[in-house]
């Protein structure tokens, strides 16, 4: 019996891997763990993109910032939900930065099916 099945894996699997993904800057694994037709909004409805394609043409422009990083302040699950609490570390068009994210996924068979952001106000590294 295959022990590592997506109904086996714990709630958060998919989305600790595309974090894991976002961080090398993988744009393959990073979408191995979307749905095919997953939204994806800015909170609380604003559709930014609609399936994998969109989602991975957002990501491509900014995976090529090397100081790219996404750092997990704290996660928590309630049933298929997953939030995270993270600080992004990024190049706004402004120069390099950080900004507050809180991100809710909702997981359905091993895949990220749904997923909100709320994204605070950029903060310039330069501005510290």
């Amino acid at each position: 019996m295959d022990h590592d099945t997506p109904v086996s894996r714990p709630i958060e699997f998919p989305v600790q891997q595309q974090l894991e993904a976002y961080n090398a800057r993988d744009i393959d694994a990073f979408m191995q763990w979307w749905a095919e037709d997953c939204p994806y909004y800015a909170f609380p409805s604003q559709l930014l993109a609609h399936g994998t394609a969109q989602i991975r043409e957002r990501h491509l422009a900014r995976f090529q910032e090397s100081n790219l990083r996404g750092e997990l302040l704290h996660r928590s699950v309630v049933g298929n939900l997953v939030v995270d609490h993270e600080r992004v570390t990024r190049t706004f068009a402004e120069g390099p930065g950080e900004v507050e994210v809180l991100a809710v996924y909702e997981v359905s068979e091993g895949k990220i099916a749904k997923a909100w952001f709320k994204i605070g106000a950029p903060r310039l590294h330069s501005e510290r």
